[in-house]
């Protein structure tokens, strides 16, 4: 170890980021705005409840009292029509003799706006990992037809299972490894229901992650269709549920996945039926996007987006039980993150305000499949064209400072180099996401705005410095404001978020994708 370079390092980590103004951290409103925001009165602050409407209307004011313009238009919200879906849990699956039950054995929901949605003696076809991926010359679904059927596939990628670097990207999942794909292109395949195979390695989360965070009431947009097009059936089965099924089918599932991880691998059927019926509550209602605007002086029209996701899984009532989420460090502390950056950058307009304008963000249902971001993406107050960028909070290190920041993606934009720069002027050093195998790149509202061409960089600290909270406390009832927390990786994070910030906001660049994708194709269309 170099001790004394560590030691250098150490005692320049809350020195901050040269800046036009150094950031300085208001500690007690920070702490103000997590307590409010993830206390038991906020009931989680499920999208489409109570808890939504207090925290809709804490954040609308918390900008108004700062001085920021409306976001859109003359508005703080942006309404986001959706569909409150609420399954019966009362259901079991049935696959020829075997009987499974809801929560403990599997999970099933939908997206479609409809009272039921029944599997009556339906084909189940094992399709691998459920990929078409033509860059990668890999297809799952070659030659077979699974119109109206039910698929059965493991979740990741290929290049996870091999560890090949040379397969997919090797042990960093692609999208084609996340959940939120494998449904997507089972309903462009026409199945009628997916079931995914948990297994906690791949997945990057345990059985308790699926099981709270699909047994409780989802939301969804919605279309014309009544998202018709989307997949009937969104299930996850147990590991050792899989295996009963195929041992029922005269297979042995462990030994098959292997063989699925391969070039050339011919999906099959397994000659069993399922039968389901899910049941659904459904209430359609409007939730709402907030926003801040701090226009720019020179260029207003150039928009900055700082942002993090308000919202959280809610409560649930299970036998008169009452278990409330209340998503402290998913998302509270993210949020609470921008709106100190607002308050910043909002007092330092006063001499020196900002060439292109800067958006300060907080959107509904990102726990639920990145809804509000979608939303956002679709019907931005500017084009999205106009967007520089977008940096995202999505769980702050509520402990100790530490010597680096974690980098999502590599190679991934020309943001990675502003990362870089205000990294070193703290001392610090960028450290490589960890687990590339969790697909966290794909996890979170800057996702969905890199869709539509948007550069984005993810500022995310959950479990990295505290190594119990995947395990004890991410999408459960103990993630809870803590007094003790220090705040130390609060305050340097904040301070390079807010160097990054400060550059973007008055230079001239517009920060490139540097690898080849949709996203940089879709922002070449903006001639960007």
């Amino acid at each position: 170890m170099n001790t004394p370079r560590l030691l250098g390092l150490l005692g320049l980590l809350l020195l901050p980021a040269a800046s036009a103004a150094p950031f300085v951290f208001d500690q007690q409103s920070y702490r103000q705005d997590v307590q409010t925001l993830a206390s038991d009165e906020f009931e989680g602050r499920g999208p489409l409840s109570q808890g939504e409407t207090l925290t809709v209307e804490y954040l609308e004011n918390a900008f108004k009292k700062m001085g920021l313009a409306p976001g859109f238009g003359d508005s703080y919200r942006q309404s986001v029509p959706m569909a409150k879906i609420t399954a019966d849990q009362n259901m079991q699956l049935k696959v020829g003799e075997l009987v499974f039950n809801n929560g403990s054995d599997f999970t099933a929901r939908t997206e479609q706006i409809q009272p039921s949605i029944t599997l009556d003696n339906s084909e189940i076809v094992f399709v691998g990992y459920g990929i078409n991926a033509p860059e990668y010359g890999w297809n799952d679904y070659a030659g077979i037809d699974v119109k109206g059927k039910t698929v059965i596939l493991m979740v990741n990628d290929p290049g996870f299972a091999t560890q090949d670097p040379e397969v997919f990207k090797g042990n960093a999942m692609t999208y084609y490894g996340r959940w939120t794909y494998k449904y997507e292109e089972a309903a462009r395949q026409g199945a009628k229901a997916v079931f995914i195979i948990h297994e906690t390695a791949p997945a990057a989360y345990g059985w308790n992650v699926v099981q709270n965070s699909n047994t409780n009431t989802k939301y969804t947009l919605v279309d014309k269709e009544k998202n018709r097009s989307h997949i009937g059936v969104m299930g996850w089965v147990q590991h050792e549920v899989a295996q009963k099924i195929f041992t029922a089918a005269g297979l042995d599932y462990d030994k098959l996945k292997l063989t699925a991880a391969k070039p050339g691998f011919k999906s099959r059927s397994l000659d069993l039926k399922a039968n389901l019926e899910v049941k659904n509550d459904i209430e359609l209602a409007t939730s709402y996007n907030v926003a801040g605007l701090l226009p720019g002086k020179t260029r207003p029209d150039e928009w900055l987006v700082m942002h993090a996701h308000w919202d959280h899984l809610g409560k649930t009532v299970h036998e008169d039980q009452t278990r409330i989420y209340n998503g402290a460090v998913d998302n509270a502390s993210g949020v609470a993150g921008v709106l100190q950056l607002a308050r910043h950058f909002k007092d330092l307009s006063a001499t020196q305000p900002p060439a292109r304008s800067m958006l300060f963000s907080a959107f509904t249902a990102e726990e639920t499949g990145l809804i509000g971001a979608q939303y956002f993406a679709e019907n931005s107050p500017v084009p999205t064209k106009q967007l520089v960028a977008f940096l995202n909070i999505d769980g702050m290190n509520v402990g100790k400072g530490v010597d680096y920041i974690l980098r999502y993606g590599e190679g991934v934009s020309e943001l990675e180099n502003y990362l870089d720069k205000a990294a070193k002027a703290q001392g610090r050093w960028v450290k490589a996401d960890p687990r590339p195998q969790n697909g966290l790149m794909f996890r979170s509202d800057h996702f969905a705005l890199a869709k539509q061409g948007v550069p984005g960089l993810m500022f995310m600290s959950l479990g990295d410095t505290d190594p119990d909270y995947i395990a004890h406390k991410y999408h459960q009832g103990a993630d809870d404001y803590d007094p003790s927390w220090t705040l130390g990786g609060v305050e340097q994070d904040l301070a390079l978020i807010s160097d990054i910030l400060e550059k973007l906001a008055n230079n001239n660049d517009w920060p490139k994708w540097l690898e080849a994708s949709d996203f940089k194709t879709r922002r070449a269309q903006d001639g960007r």
